[in-house]
């Protein structure tokens, strides 16, 4: 991820544009007009080796004659000239361009592939960044810059918008600007050779100018990349995306259109939720999206009061509310009082609330006043459908006026065309969000509760995990490498259930037989009813085959139905192997449910885990989610609850709950299982029994393949916690303690170190007193992207995960990897004990292993003894220049 240059792309002191022409109706000619014709500060200097003048400036043949060196270029020329003019760009000693220019590796040809590849390597030894190939170009409106081809000059505002599509940029733009909605980017990406969505959104999080940001997604090419710009982004501000490509032949055409290959949707739905973003799933509700974000107030919950003259139209967006979980607020005595006392006899009594067709501006205006200020309503939304009776304007306009300078979230929806319009314009005007139907208001409303929720999730607290479980990743590599060296991509049972059992899976007793008489044999050891399956490294669907028999008694029965196995799987599936048979205790959970959990490789975004229903019609049944790993306790209740099993699995009537905790670590170990071992590529425990008293694996099978190059944690999207970080630590005095990376999970201990922290150690760390560590606080420093930033804590190592952290440092590194900024903080009570020097050593040897050049931080100019300790560490120090009670601190960690 990089941010590098990117300043030259949107805040350019001057642009040169390559191609510029005179031809009316060219791409050259509205770039052209454009750039100059939309309030641009900077110098424009058009390049053409021909034209003397474009829209009346003085041209320039080349780039290497302009006047000055351009920060960013705009280049619109056949694409053999293109790899040319990059180099020719860097050597001038511009940061950027854009390559309007088609006909790169998008086409899927040798020779676009090539021209790319060209075109990259002219850019690198300049560092020199590149928007494109194939795009509509940017605009930055507050700045009157429009490198574009667009149609529309946008108006200036704070939402961002990135998008691979052209045509979509500009069908968005065109919208926007009827509506008086603006903008503070809008960046076509085209090929993405060089910048993608991972960089702009790290741009984008830290811009001012920006308050939501905003994508239209087709394919995304670097995923943990993506996963991390986009996780930081979400915490500060609103992201919401759109991704093309939902069904295979979309998906076909999506990979055609920008040459990358996309992943799944269900990826890609698991990848933007876990990433704390909203998705939309068309146009139309990009545009309510961008509405609402513009416009309405933020919501605190789900509960939609509802104000409409027309009965009809308040049922349906009632049921559209029920159908997306919303819920109808519940009107409090108060409030209806006050509507019985200023609406007719003949309104509803109840929510929603129908003042009947004949409603005036007034009587809208009245209802309203109560509604709002209902506090158990999170939103209002009001509703008009035309009558000959009363005007739908002046009703807008009585809205409009009662509303006044009110804080509340309200979003209207007047029905109709032509009476609408107008009453859509006022709105507009006056920043209250309107939607064509009532359904689209409510979903507009939903996307407001998605996203909080979303927001809450980012910082939810964490569970520590129930119990502590000890994998043990080298006996699944001694079986893996086994399979792998007889050829082999299917692990057997005993062999899957035993990678398994590795991670304290609990497994069902397997016992392996060569033949019917040796099945007989294993059936009397378990003296009871036992099922049988075959064996065969070439079926791994057994009972597609007639593999599986269950609740055999006696031996006679196990010798005599593994003999009708033999001869059926030889009848069916001729050329597979039959290696022998398992034979396995019934295991007699009366009332348990038959549940799937596994892993699944997608190729953008490696491995997913899954959780569903299982059982042999986990296909049709249809009830399963993903999500990536690494999971904790919290990550892994939350995608067992976005299955509709879970109802079940809750309890109802007489039936009790299942173990939740347990099925939900039973995902946070097949999680570790992955994250461990590169080799495992499928997996699936299915089915999988869980009642009120545990979960017990009955089957399972495992796929395997060579590990890729580099560690195992490398292929996954999102960097798991790094356990090769931990240290031990013994102090002189003989006191041991660990040294080790954050984890979710400490959040109670980091309440729990703030409690033995002094007034003054509070003021020295946060600059300003504190009388306790908030909940958002204690979460932004234990839920960290390790890929980013890290935090090392000092703690007791004899505590497990209960143990008391005694200190901790944390650095936060910038997304060019270039600079990092540290903060430190022990226990009052441990000072003096040596661990804040120690804390501060292990970080500076971090940084340097991540090749991170420079730290620096800032300490208050009394806090000697932290000045001290940086002396000590050979860090310079400075007075900070807008305020003189902070010292800045710094390292420099490439001076050998």
């Amino acid at each position: 991820m990089s941010v590098r240059n990117l300043d030259a792309l949107f805040q350019p002191r001057s642009v040169a544009l390559v191609g510029a022409s005179r031809q009316e109706g060219s791409v050259g000619q509205v770039l052209a007009r454009n750039l100059f014709n939309s309030g641009f500060g900077g110098a424009v200097m058009p390049v053409h080796p021909k034209h003397k003048a474009v829209e009346g400036v003085l041209a320039y043949p080349s780039l290497s004659a302009l006047p000055e060196t351009p920060d960013l270029c705009v280049i619109a020329t056949p694409p053999d000239t293109v790899p040319g003019l990059v180099a020719e760009a860097g050597a001038r000693g511009a940061r950027a361009v854009v390559v309007i220019t088609a006909g790169f590796s998008e086409g899927g040809s040798e020779r676009g592939r090539a021209l790319e590849q060209a075109m990259l390597q002219a850019a690198q030894p300049h560092t020199l960044r590149v928007v494109g190939p194939n795009c509509l170009g940017l605009m930055v409106p507050g700045i009157g810059l429009n490198a574009s081809f667009a149609h529309v000059r946008p108006h200036a505002d704070s939402l961002a918008f990135i998008a691979q599509s052209g045509a979509v940029l500009t069908s968005v733009l065109d919208w926007a600007h009827e509506r008086n909605i603006g903008f503070s980017h809008l960046v076509s990406m085209g090929g993405m050779a060089d910048v993608d969505f991972g960089d702009l959104l790290d741009y984008l999080a830290t811009d001012r100018a920006t308050r939501a940001i905003l994508l239209y997604v087709e394919a995304v090419t670097h995923a943990r990349k993506f996963m991390s710009a986009a996780r930081a982004a979400s915490r500060v501000k609103p992201v919401i995306v759109i991704k093309a490509g939902r069904r295979a032949e979309g998906a076909k055409a999506a990979a055609s259109h920008t040459g990358a290959l996309a992943g799944s949707d269900k990826a890609y739905d698991a990848a933007f939720r876990r990433a704390g973003m909203l998705r939309v799933d068309d146009l139309g509700e990009l545009f309510d999206a961008v509405e609402t974000l513009a416009m309405a107030r933020p919501v605190e919950g789900n509960r939609l009061a509802i104000l409409t003259n027309g009965g009809g139209i308040g049922v349906l967006a009632t049921d559209t509310l029920i159908e997306l979980g919303g819920a109808l607020a519940e009107l409090s005595p108060v409030t209806l009082e006050k509507l019985n006392a200023v609406l007719p006899p003949t309104w509803s009594h109840g929510n929603p609330v129908d003042i009947i067709g004949d409603a005036t501006g007034e009587r809208y205006a009245k209802a309203i006043d109560p509604l709002i200020h209902d506090k158990g309503a999170d939103a209002l939304l009001v509703l008009n459908c035309p009558t000959a009776i009363a005007s739908s304007t002046e009703a807008a306009g009585a809205v409009v006026e009662a509303l006044g300078k009110s804080r509340r979230c309200v979003l209207t929806s007047w029905l109709g065309e032509t009476t609408a319009r107008d009453a859509r314009r006022l709105f507009a005007s006056h920043r209250i969000p309107s939607y064509q139907t009532p359904g689209d208001a409510v979903r507009a409303f939903m996307h407001m509760v998605t996203f909080r929720r979303n927001q809450e999730m980012l910082t939810q607290t964490t569970p520590a995990i129930p119990e502590r479980f000890s994998p043990n990743p080298a006996a699944v590599r001694d079986i893996v490498a086994r399979a792998l060296g007889e050829g082999r991509e299917w692990l057997n049972e005993v062999e899957a259930k035993d990678v398994l059992a590795a991670y304290d899976i609990p497994t069902v007793p397997t016992t392996v037989t060569a033949t019917p008489e040796e099945a007989a044999d294993a059936a009397a050891r378990f003296f009871g009813p036992v099922a049988l399956k075959i064996l065969s490294p070439d079926i791994t669907h057994k009972s597609d085959v007639g593999g599986v028999a269950l609740n055999l008694q006696t031996p006679a029965a196990v010798r005599q139905e593994a003999a009708a196995m033999a001869a059926r799987v030889a009848e069916k599936r001729p050329e597979a192997r039959l290696a022998g048979f398992t034979v396995q205790p019934m295991v007699h959970r009366p009332g348990a449910y038959e549940l799937i959990a596994g892993v699944t490789e997608d190729r953008q975004f490696g491995p997913l885990i899954l959780f569903g229903q299982g059982g042999t019609a986990v296909e049709v049944i249809d009830d399963t989610a993903l999500t990536l790993p690494p999971l904790n306790m919290r990550l892994a209740h939350e995608v067992i609850g976005r299955t509709r099993v879970v109802r079940l699995l809750r309890g109802f009537r007489d039936r009790p709950p299942v173990a939740m905790d347990a099925l939900a670590l039973t995902l946070v170990k097949t999680s570790q299982l992955v994250i461990d071992n590169a080799e495992i590529v499928e997996l699936d425990i299915n089915p999988l029994l869980a009642d009120e008293y545990g979960v017990l694996a009955l089957d399972a099978r495992v796929r395997v393949r060579a590990a890729p190059p580099g560690p195992p944690a490398q292929r996954l999207a999102i960097r798991p916690y790094p356990n090769s970080l931990e240290r031990k630590m013994t102090l002189p005095d003989g006191r041991e303690f660990i040294i080790r990376p954050v984890r979710p999970e400490d959040e109670p201990q980091f309440q729990e170190l703030f409690t033995h922290l002094s007034p003054s150690d509070v003021r020295m760390r946060f600059f300003a007193p504190k009388r306790f560590l908030s909940h958002p606080m204690a979460a932004r420093m234990t839920q960290i992207d390790y890929d980013r930033e890290m935090a090392f804590v000092i703690a007791d190592p004899t505590l497990a995960g209960k143990a008391a952290i005694y200190g901790v440092v944390h650095l936060s590194a910038d997304p060019d990897n270039e600079r990092a900024e540290f903060a430190i903080l022990v226990r009052s009570d441990m000072v003096g004990l040596g661990l804040g020097p120690l804390l501060m050593r292990r970080m500076i040897d971090y940084a340097r292993e991540r090749g991170i050049r420079e730290i620096f931080g800032e300490v208050l100019r009394e806090n000697q003894p932290m000045r001290k300790l940086c002396e000590v560490l050979r860090f310079t120090q400075t007075t900070a220049a807008d305020d003189p009670t902070l010292i800045h601190v710094s390292l420099r960690l490439d001076d050998g």
